[in-house]
């Protein structure tokens, strides 16, 4: 393990807010690091400032001599016009790499992704695939530390997997934030949380994020009980300094003193503690009993020639959570806005019971108005919103979502996408309903909006169809589900696991059928005697080149190799090495087994 970056004391403000201050800490070449927080704490500056994008107010940070460090931002930028594969090329332009070398690793990497030409044009590609472009254009500069700012963005679930596969037993190191806790259980070994309620300014955890939590309540448990101690503490030392002191002595003295310490320690704790407050999410319910709220049958849709839902039925019903599944472009939304009313059917009908209060949360956010301020689009109609049957002034209204007074008059436009978010969540709780169709709500939400999301949820007594591709929120708030492959089929599944299940199990197949089709292409030729011999030995060869592989591998491992510039240097090499004839050898293998003997 070598250390890759060191900062030491380092404080960065925006204007009027602070994000972190007097933060130290490291991170290593064997880091599998998630960086965790809640919206505005500074998690993708700190990302940039590693990177270089940022600068710190004050501080100092250090990185090991070359170090090459890659940084992944939140969106993607790629010029029109190009292709896949010149804008890999493009990425390398600047490395000391062979062409040779340029157009394997690319190919490698163009592969890999699952991209399957690639003179494909980039504005052609989806959202999905752009991000997909994006982690492997990061990824062919083969990084020693690689920074990744919501890699999982736009990113369908068929993505987050393959991602989630490439990152469990990575050759490089990584930092990522990420509000995705599944993402983040199965990839990382090691959790920052940068909070303010902390006394360092942020919790480090190794281990997985599920012991995170576990030592995080555990901390913060601490804290509640040093605050209740210190208060102790402190009315028994304000008694005392009440009366005033008998004698100038230097041991009352020393007493006044750390009354005072002790003071200033419980404000610290105190304050600290406060600051835990949560988004206050909670749907209101009209709280109808009707056994069946929406029935919908035979539902079909066409996008063109292309069915996207085929003669499905859905029904929904109070305390039941329906969550959607499927890639992009899998008819999703297109299902949230036909059980909305937005969008027709071509065919099929839907009965709906009468005075339906259904209310929609649209993943694009047109209902807000950029240019409004925060205070209009919270509070439309006056300094208060009506709640539940009672006045809120909107002050009061901005807090329940974590707003600051002072960013009322802000246009919607500045504030961040987790903010937005939390404007639309507030319109929804001002509209009491019987169903809640919830298209992507978790979008730029951070982990301690998402707890709360979920307990509404859950508490919500109405019908709720869900679109996510948090599958920590799905797993724990679904009753059953349903899974569209974007060809029409939809097929209902008790959970999320067993869709998983049922899409592995398909992928499998067709993984199968893809190598019985190659096997049983029409014969051409037979293999000439040297080929035969070639492919006979060949097993061998891989056997010996993985072999090969495994041992630099190990050896990189070693303190005596880490320590040691020229010998580590020495050992990437052959590694690198190693690692393209293994590769190039099972592409020969495939390539001999494609000839078919008669």
């Amino acid at each position: 393990m070598t250390l890759l970056v060191n900062c030491q004391s380092i404080c960065k403000t925006f204007g009027a807010q602070e994000l972190f201050s007097d933060i130290s800490i490291t991170f290593s070449s064997d880091e599998r690091l998630g960086l965790v927080g809640p919206n505005g704490s500074g998690k993708s500056t700190l990302l940039k400032i590693i990177a270089g994008l940022e600068t710190v107010d004050r501080g100092e940070i250090s990185i090991k001599k070359d170090t090459r460090l890659v940084y992944l931002p939140q969106t993607e930028r790629f010029e029109a016009g190009k292709t896949i594969e010149q804008v890999l090329l493009d990425e390398l332009a600047g490395q000391d790499v062979e062409d040779v070398e340029k157009y394997q690793r690319i190919k490698r990497w163009i592969a890999r992704a699952g991209f399957e030409q690639s003179d494909q044009l980039v504005e052609t590609l989806s959202g999905g695939w752009q991000k997909r472009l994006s982690i492997i254009s990061s990824l062919c500069k083969e990084p020693d530390l690689l920074l990744l700012d919501e890699p999982t963005n736009h990113l369908d679930m068929e993505g987050i997997l393959w991602l989630e596969e490439l990152l469990q037993k990575p050759d490089f190191a990584f930092v990522l934030v990420t509000h995705d806790r599944y993402f983040l259980e199965n990839v990382t070994h090691r959790t920052v949380e940068l909070n303010s309620i902390f006394p360092q300014g942020y919790l480090r955890v190794d281990g997985c994020y599920s012991e995170f939590l576990l030592f995080r309540e555990a901390a913060l448990n601490n804290q509640l009980q040093l605050e209740t101690v210190l208060a102790n503490k402190v009315r028994r030392e304000t008694e005392w300094l009440q009366r005033g002191p008998k004698a100038r002595t230097s041991k009352a003295r020393f007493r006044i003193e750390e009354a005072y310490r002790l003071k200033s320690e419980h404000s610290s704790v105190r304050q600290r503690n406060q600051q835990t407050a949560q988004v206050g999410i909670q749907f209101e319910s009209s709280g109808r009993k009707t056994k069946k709220l929406v029935m919908a049958k035979q539902i079909t849709k066409k996008m063109g020639e292309k069915y996207v839902i085929n003669q499905l039925d859905v029904t929904l019903s109070p305390n039941q959570c329906l969550g959607l599944l499927g890639n992009n472009g899998s008819g999703k939304s297109t299902l949230i806005h036909i059980l909305a009313g937005n969008l027709e059917p071509d065919q099929g009908s839907i009965q709906k019971v009468d005075d339906l209060k259904l209310v929609l949360f649209d993943q694009t956010r047109e209902q807000l108005d950029q240019n409004e301020s925060l205070r209009e689009s919270l509070s439309p109609t006056g300094d208060s919103v009506v709640y539940r049957g009672r006045s809120v002034h909107v002050v009061s209204w901005a807090k329940k979502f974590l707003f600051h007074t002072d960013q009322l008059d802000m246009p919607v436009h500045r504030l961040s996408g987790g903010e937005q978010a939390r404007i639309l969540i507030a319109r929804l709780m001002l509209q009491p309903a019987d169903v809640l169709l919830l298209d992507e709500p978790t979008n730029d939400l951070d982990i301690p909006s998402l707890e709360v999301l979920e307990e509404s949820i859950k508490e919500f007594p109405g019908a709720v169809v869900l679109v996510t591709h948090d599958r920590f929120l799905l797993d724990r708030v679904a009753t059953s589900v349903i899974g569209l492959d974007g060809k029409g089929a939809a097929i209902h599944y008790a959970d999320y696991n067993q869709w998983l299940n049922a899409l592995q199990t398909k992928d499998k197949e067709t993984k199968t059928t893809k190598s019985k089709a190659r096997s049983a292409k029409p014969k051409t030729r037979k293999l000439s005697y040297n080929e035969q011999r070639e492919l006979n030995q060949i097993e061998a060869k891989i056997l010996k080149a993985e072999q090969a592989v495994e041992k630099f591998q190990n050896q990189l491992q070693e303190p005596e190799t880490m320590n040691d510039p020229e010998k580590l240097q020495e050992c990437c090499r052959l590694l690198q090495m190693s690692q393209e004839e293994t590769e190039q050898l099972y592409a020969r293998w495939d390539e001999l087994e494609s000839i078919n003997a008669p």
